[in-house]
């Protein structure tokens, strides 16, 4: 078996609000609120990187577990914006938490890197123990703000989350996974080695994504006879609030049961979810009241959902 047992986030100080990003890519404020609901983000300083950005919400999530990093098994870390090709972040941010003898491998997921991680995790944690979980982004760097590459440039911000994936104890039981992926549409979201931006189709993404995403949740609670409704909590990849939104709709859930930060953090990515998983357990520190469900759409394509209950 394996357990939720902490999560933790960082998150940079740098505060970049809409107006900020109006004047350097042409687009309104109240524009980019309207299509994405976000009102700000966080950008990175010059000397953050993915990898240390990711060793301070690993700190965190270990101190949220009454854990030290000794404790640490194996550490699997999602992130789409490292600075090198290779080697990814996960051994870095390992050495970041001084322990450099443990696995620790890279997931170059974008969006839902952190899904398949917590999955993967649920597997590895019976071997290795307690899994650490890290999602970390510097999309500021990947992403120019001009007016060129408005779209994208609203979209992304900047930061870093944790899980700490237990065979021993937790908050909530890892129940069960669903995960897919489909390369035929992997063009519509990419980031190629010599571009000098992110490539997205947005309408194409936002349709597959509101397809997919309820679609693997349904298909999910159903194999574990489970309605959407008795659902205590839905933690999802913060892409867009209209498509999180769009989400509740087609499960028949109220919105309210669906947490969201996306307004002060924008896209982080990988991240996302793991912020978000953060700073609902900090608001919700006692025993869930019911079933948790966990999802994400992104670049591969891949997507999927994760079960756990108290």
């Amino acid at each position: 078996m394996a357990y939720l047992r902490a999560f933790g986030a960082y998150l940079p100080s740098r505060v970049v609000g809409n107006r900020e990003l109006a004047a350097a890519t042409g687009a309104g404020g109240e524009w980019i609120l309207q299509a994405t609901g976000i009102r700000e983000r966080r950008f990175a300083a010059a000397d953050e990187t993915v990898a240390s950005m990711g060793a301070q919400a690993a700190r965190n999530c270990l101190e949220n577990a009454g854990l030290v990093a000794r404790d640490i098994g194996l550490i699997l870390a999602a992130s789409s914006s490292g600075e090198r090709r290779f080697p990814g972040p996960a051994s870095a941010i390992g050495a970041g938490l001084g322990i450099t003898m443990i696995p620790a491998i890279d997931l170059p997921i974008a969006s839902a890197g952190s899904l398949f991680a917590m999955a993967l995790a649920s597997h590895l944690a019976p071997v290795y123990g307690n899994v650490l979980v890290v999602g970390s982004e510097v999309m500021s760097r990947v992403v120019p703000r001009h007016p060129a590459h408005r779209d994208t440039a609203i979209l992304f911000g900047d930061g870093a989350g944790a899980c700490l994936v237990s065979s021993e104890t937790g908050f909530a039981e890892i129940r069960d996974s669903l995960l897919a992926s489909d390369g035929d549409l992997a063009s519509i979201l990419r980031l190629d080695s010599r571009a000098e931006s992110i490539h997205m189709d947005g309408r194409t993404v936002i349709m597959q994504a509101s397809r997919k995403i309820p679609r693997a949740i349904s298909e999910l609670l159903q194999r574990n006879g489970i309605p959407a409704a008795d659902v205590a909590a839905f933690l999802l990849h913060q892409a867009n609030l209209n498509l999180i939104a769009r989400v509740a709709r087609a499960l028949s859930v109220p919105e309210d049961r669906f947490f969201s930060n996306i307004q002060r953090y924008g896209n982080t990515s990988s991240a996302s979810m793991l912020i978000a998983a953060a700073e609902w357990r900090l608001a919700h520190s006692s025993t869930p009241e019911g079933p948790l469900i966990f999802a994400a759409f992104g670049a591969g394509l891949h997507w999927g959902a994760l079960l756990a209950a108290p």
